[in-house]
């Protein structure tokens, strides 16, 4: 069995799938959570005593360290979507990253693994993209030899794009599209993303590189919503929205984060939306770590059936895109 790997925000629906590629790959795992209840089930995707989950906060420095003692690597997948309470985007994505790489090297850990996102970018006008890009600098300053690996659109079973836009399809009489849905994306499977985190921890080849994640296919917003409203059976108005009409929307629905309830649409997603989400020209990708991305249209399906009239028997539709 190889060595020990601290894996931070190891518990959530990319986290799940990076656990269970580092354990196939050998590696002993422990997962650093700020609520360890989370991840009681992690266990059962390794060998018996493969995987542990340890309770530690990226705020709280002593626990960030406590959780990466014995370690010989490490990754950092901890993010939000939204902002809620202390659980913003600099605390988080900047500070945290900081944090932990700055723990990491005083450990001697140089195999260290940074989740960014497309798109990251000192000079955003979205402070989620300005706070990634924040922890990517962090991260490499702390240790040099880190990988970045900046995903599009990750998606899955249990992801919040194709899920979010099909639960919404099921109680709303039309799905918005932000500047008329022209925005381009690039959505790129989970397991595709998890096998990247795990060929880059584990490869000496991969060391300092900034790797972008992307799927075969490059989809407007709007054939997106098309593809959701075709999967699911559902007939539903798609209705373009002016930028300043959605950013208006973006500041009303994120007050609902106050309360504990994910907004369906922030001001700083719909600065985001303003930006193609696809790889650059030229830029190192999937192929380059050895990984054949699987699609869209092969993988949804098989959990989108959940949202249709009858669900696993209904008909399936004719066709995708």
């Amino acid at each position: 069995m190889r060595g020990l790997v601290t894996v931070f925000g190891g518990t959530g629906f990319v986290g799940r799938q990076v656990v269970r590629s580092l354990a196939k790959q050998g590696w002993r795992v422990r997962v650093a959570a700020r609520n360890v209840g989370r991840g009681y089930r992690l266990r059962m995707l390794g060998d018996v005593g493969q995987i542990e989950v340890v309770q530690a906060n990226v705020r709280n420095p002593d626990s960030v360290a406590r959780a990466l003692d014995g370690a010989e690597a490490c990754v950092n997948l901890v993010g939000v979507l939204y902002e809620s309470g202390r659980q913003g985007f600099q605390a988080m994505h900047a500070a945290g990253a900081k944090a932990i790489a700055e723990a990491a090297a005083a450990r001697g850990v140089t195999r260290f693994v940074q989740m960014s996102a497309l798109g990251a970018d000192a000079a955003s006008a979205a402070q989620y993209a300005r706070t990634k890009a924040e922890g990517e600098a962090a991260v490499r300053a702390a240790i040099p030899s880190a990988v970045i690996l900046r995903p599009s659109v990750v998606f899955g079973p249990e992801d919040d794009f194709f899920n979010r836009f099909a639960a919404m399809a099921g109680v709303s009489p039309a799905l918005p599209l932000p500047g008329g849905g022209a925005t381009r994306f690039q959505p790129v499977y989970v397991g595709d993303v998890a096998a990247a985190v795990a060929k880059a921890i584990s490869d000496p080849a991969c060391a300092g590189h900034t790797y972008e994640l992307g799927g075969p296919g490059v989809f407007t917003f709007r054939e997106l919503m098309d593809f959701v409203l075709r999967e699911i059976g559902k007939n539903r108005i798609l209705a373009p929205l002016p930028w300043p009409v959605a950013g208006l929307i973006g500041k009303v629905a994120a007050l609902t984060a106050i309360v504990g309830i994910p907004p369906v649409l922030t001001s700083d997603q719909v600065e985001l939306l303003r930006s193609d989400n696809v790889v650059s020209d030229g830029a190192e990708g999937l192929d380059a770590l050895g990984i054949t991305p699987r699609s869209v249209e092969a993988i949804a399906p098989t959990y989108l059936y959940r949202y249709r009239k009858g669900g696993q028997y209904a008909a399936a539709p004719e066709g995708a895109f």
